[in-house]
């Protein structure tokens, strides 16, 4: 799979074995769903808006869908952002992102470990993992994560369990490792600017996009700002 600047990264399930190399450039503006903000929308219709106003990113996470809408979803998302040349990940799911052969998951702390998701889905898929932590951002990355998801740098009420993590943390953890990391938390238009100089790669969002009435429009405003 190649994005616009040139880079190629493999897919689980893609018949090549080819090297993945770093995909910093792909996490710039990461999109995360939720169906709360989809007022009579399709969640694939709020995607597809959002790719287009630059989202370069998507990862399904709807924690309140039972197992069969669940899988609706993921098949109907990955086929969208496969066309649109759009990294597509699973939140938690590893079984469900291995049959749509989505390009990966993302795991939190309490989910299933990043050994276990990359035995499962193989060298190819791309696995996040969450940290709040120095530590746990080295164990990730020894374990073998892609990128890391760090937050919540601002206070959010898209995940109720959510605890801050400090500007200073940030960059601390963007300095302990080398591979990508990606702000997550109470992220939105007016307060993006704040994070440059910490050495992240980009900004994952939900509601600075899909709470918007104009979703491409509130895309474009938060591909500025980054």
């Amino acid at each position: 799979m190649k994005y616009d600047d040139g880079k190629t990264i493999t897919r689980a399930g893609d018949a090549k074995n080819v090297c993945k190399p770093k995909i910093g450039a792909a996490l710039r503006l990461y999109a995360v769903t939720d169906r709360h903000w989809l007022n009579g929308r399709t969640l694939a219709a709020c995607v597809e808006q959002a790719i287009d106003g630059g989202a370069s990113f998507v990862q399904l996470r709807e924690k309140e869908l039972d197992n069969e809408n669940f899988l609706r979803e993921a098949r109907e998302l990955k086929a969208l952002c496969a066309a649109r040349s759009v990294p597509f990940v699973i939140n938690d799911n590893v079984e469900i992102a291995k049959e749509v052969g989505a390009d990966g998951v993302h795991v939190g702390q309490s989910d299933m470990a990043c050994l276990d998701a990359r035995r499962i889905l193989g060298p190819d898929a791309i696995i996040g993992v969450s940290a709040q932590t120095v530590e746990q951002a080295v164990l990730a990355q020894e374990q073998g994560a892609d990128y890391l998801g760090v937050g919540a740098v601002f206070t959010t009420g898209s995940k109720a369990d959510a605890e801050n993590v400090s500007i200073a943390t940030l960059k601390e953890i963007c300095a302990a490792v080398t591979i990508p990391v990606v702000a997550i938390g109470g992220i939105n238009a007016d307060n993006a600017a704040q994070l440059k100089g910490t050495g992240i790669a980009g900004i994952s969002v939900i509601s600075a996009i899909f709470a918007s009435d104009d979703i491409r429009a509130a895309t474009e405003k938060l591909l500025e700002q980054i």
